[in-house]
């Protein structure tokens, strides 16, 4: 073997030595786990112990000498690597061989995707979601043809319509499911804390109010804390106001107008005007707002979700965790959860905030003790708290972090938005759906052009799924 060959092995042994170590020392989060779900965490673990360094360097020697240069191993991780020392003339005992190979790692992903989606319409190409509107309680021709055209899940979110209007829902749902002898799976969302804004003063009665660039506007929690004039708006939650600090960006409306926080006084704060992008320069009462630099004091699961889960342990077979942030938020909801049913729905973490990206490891290996659990990429709050710029990023790491863990991954918000909302998709969008087909399933929000939707991605996923599986390409014959 030459020097070049050594130096290779070498490098690939000491990667070896520092997963095991770093699994040692995390043995707490997953020693007690299952042993499927063992198996699915220590690899994870071990992924994020090798891309906790720069290996860039080792990458290029090893696609040069034709061997594998680790960039889709996600789900196999150090067997690849032994894999390649195997070749390089290193022999390894048979019970030394990690267990989760390239086979048995798309096995698990596989099967807790079948788990929490159903069966696949189409081979090789996600399971696709469809968000449920209130007409589709009465409309139950449209829920069979969406069953034809491919949906697989049925989303309904808790946040709208009442418990009546999801009753309407549910029973079109069985019903076009009989007629057309198609599953599909029930999909609900909690809500999670409604942190929105309402007017308190200026602009109370029209619901809106004119501001610009460079105002300084305030925010309180209740009416009675307001004292001067000027614009003031509440953030819907109580808990907010008190954890802000000064220079925190503050963003309404789905990051339209940007503020940081300038001024810190007794029950309010004063937030200056950063950025108004949009034509009319209205704050209006009901709009998002995001604390992106903020560990706010507002519990993830709130006494509304709360109200909810009984309806959604007998209804649903999966249940969306919205704005969760930390393990102890899965373990208040699972604890909530045994108290209703034993066999409550498979959960769903929805990745929508800064603090689930920052905690997604603790999140991941929390998730692994379900018999199966999956992640959402909520794009749009997402996209506001960690930076639009920084999307694209953050998106691919966790489908790639989740594929270590072995969870199943849903992409949503704005896929072919303009596609749905208008009946014409925009170039970038046909590229961002083709993405998406990375992931194992992919929601659709509300729109007039649904049925168009779906013939559409599935389309693009079938033609997509002959040249990709996951991120690895693979070469069919070009025409």
């Amino acid at each position: 073997m030459s020097h070049h060959f050594d130096y290779i092995d070498e490098q690939l042994q000491f990667l070896e030595k520092d997963m095991e170590q770093i699994l040692d020392l995390k043995s707490n989060s997953w020693q007690f786990l299952e042993t499927d779900q063992r198996e699915s965490a220590q690899n994870f673990i071990r992924y994020l112990t090798l891309r906790s360094k720069d290996i860039r360097n080792l990458q290029d020697m090893l696609h040069e000498e034709g061997l594998s240069s680790l960039a889709s191993s996600e789900s196999h991780i150090l067997r690849q690597i032994q894999n390649i020392r195997q070749r390089l003339g290193h022999v390894y005992p048979v019970n030394k061989l990690d267990v989760c190979s390239q086979s048995s790692g798309r096995d698990k992903l596989f099967r807790r995707s079948n788990q929490l989606f159903g069966k696949k319409t189409e081979k090789g190409a996600p399971h696709l979601m469809v968000t449920f509107d209130m007409d589709f309680a009465s409309d139950l021709e449209k829920v069979k043809r969406l069953l034809q055209k491919g949906m697989g899940i049925a989303r309904i979110n808790c946040a709208h319509d009442t418990a009546e209007v999801w009753q309407n829902m549910i029973k079109q749902i069985k019903k076009a499911c009989k007629e057309t002898t198609l599953d599909c799976k029930i999909y609900m969302d909690l809500a999670g804390p409604k942190i929105r804004t309402k007017l308190l003063d200026k602009g109370r009665e029209k619901g809106k109010t004119k501001i610009q660039e460079g105002n300084l506007i305030w925010m309180a929690e209740e009416k009675k804390h307001v004292d001067k004039k000027g614009v003031w708006i509440s953030p819907g939650e109580k808990g907010i106001i008190n954890s802000l600090l000064k220079g925190d960006r503050v963003y309404i409306d789905d990051g339209m107008i940007r503020c940081v926080v300038e001024n810190l006084e007794r029950n309010k704060v004063g937030l200056r005007v950063q950025r108004v992008s949009t034509k009319k320069n209205f704050i209006k009462d009901g709009k998002g707002i995001n604390f992106p630099d903020s560990s706010l004091n507002v519990p993830s699961l709130t006494d509304y979700d709360k109200s909810c889960l009984p309806f959604i342990c007998k209804h649903a077979d999966l249940i969306g965790y919205s704005f969760v942030r930390s393990a102890k938020d899965v373990e208040e909801l699972r604890k909530y959860l045994f108290q209703i049913s034993p066999t409550y729905p498979h959960l769903i973490l929805k990745i929508e905030t800064r603090e689930a990206v920052d905690k997604l490891p603790e999140l991941l290996l929390e998730a692994l003790k379900e018999p199966a659990a999956g992640v959402m990429i909520a794009r749009g709050d997402l996209a506001v708290e960690i930076g639009f710029e920084r999307l694209s990023e953050i998106q691919e790491e966790i489908l790639w972090i989740c594929e270590a863990a072995h969870l199943p991954v849903i992409w949503a918000t704005q896929v072919l938005e303009s596609l749905h909302k208008f009946g014409l998709a925009t170039r970038s969008e046909i590229t961002d759906a083709t993405h998406a087909g990375m992931a194992e399933c992919i929601m659709i929000n509300k729109g007039p052009y649904t049925e168009k939707v779906l013939d559409f991605l599935r389309d693009i996923l079938k033609r997509r799924s002959t040249h990709r599986i996951k991120k690895r390409f693979v070469f069919r014959p070009l025409k």
